[in-house]
Parts: C-alpha cells; sequence; structure tokens
C-alpha cells in the first residue's frame, strides 16, 4: 500500500523485498498468500525528498531522501504477528545529476529518476528484510 503522491513506489519496494529474501537463499517466494508460511505486508506512510547539496550552477545536485514505513510479518497459519515496526524509518543521502540549467524539486525526485529510486529502493530492502531476519 502506498498512502503517498509518489506513483508506484509500494511496485518496485515489494519487488525490491521479494528479490532480497530470495538472494538470502532458503526462501521460497510464492505470488499470493495461498500456501505461504508467512507474509509480509506494508505501507510506504511517508517519503521526503529534499535537496542538500548544490552545484557551482546553484542547482541541487544532492538529496536527502527518507522514507517511512509499517511493515508487518505475520505467520500465515496461525495468523500470528511474529514481527513488526509500525514506523519504520530510512534515510540516506544520495548523488543525483541535474539536466541542463534545470534543477528537480523533491517531488519530481522519484517520478523522472527511477534509476536514482531503483538504488534506494534496493538499500530499504536489504534493511527491511535484514531487520526481519535477525528478529529470529
Amino acid at each position: 500500500m502506498n498512502n503517498t503522491t509518489f506513483f508506484q513506489v509500494e511496485d518496485v519496494l515489494t519487488e525490491k523485498i521479494r528479490t532480497e529474501f530470495i538472494g538470502r537463499g532458503n526462501y521460497v517466494i510464492v505470488p499470493d498468500e495461498n500456501g505461504a508460511d508467512a507474509v509480509v505486508t506494508g505501507a510506504v506512510t511517508g517519503i521526503s525528498v529534499t535537496p542538500i547539496g548544490v552545484t557551482e550552477q546553484q542547482l541541487a545536485s544532492r538529496y536527502a531522501f527518507t522514507i517511512t514505513m509499517r511493515v508487518v510479518f505475520t505467520d500465515a497459519r496461525t495468523n500470528t504477528v511474529l514481527w513488526s515496526n509500525e514506523s519504520m524509518s530510512f534515510s540516506s543521502e544520495y548523488d543525483l545529476n541535474t539536466r541542463g540549467n534545470e534543477s528537480l524539486q523533491g517531488a519530481a525526485f522519484l517520478d523522472q529518476e527511477r534509476s536514482s529510486f531503483d538504488r534506494i529502493a534496493t538499500d530499504i530492502a536489504r534493511s527491511v528484510v535484514t531487520a526481519i531476519v535477525e528478529a529470529f
């Protein structure tokens, strides 16, 4: 679920979290909850993108990115919550090259720079899966 104005963030994060679990081995990922031993659900509750660095032309070139999520890991057989974080927060800084004489506004960051968000989503997925796995 995505409670923000950023388009398709939840799809990218879902795929990255799925890929991160697969990469850790010992996990079989199924397309839906039927037949699963456990289920990860979540919602993106907030996204903040703030310019923090500028070029010589005074155009934004470095951004602080913060995402807040609600993540729940549930035993599908007993419907018991095994791990949850109602306000998981991920923050990092990313360089982004501006185009010509134009600076990207924070709200346009994710919409226009999918490759940058792809890298951010990989970092977020690693954090989410590590938190779940280390809880056991």
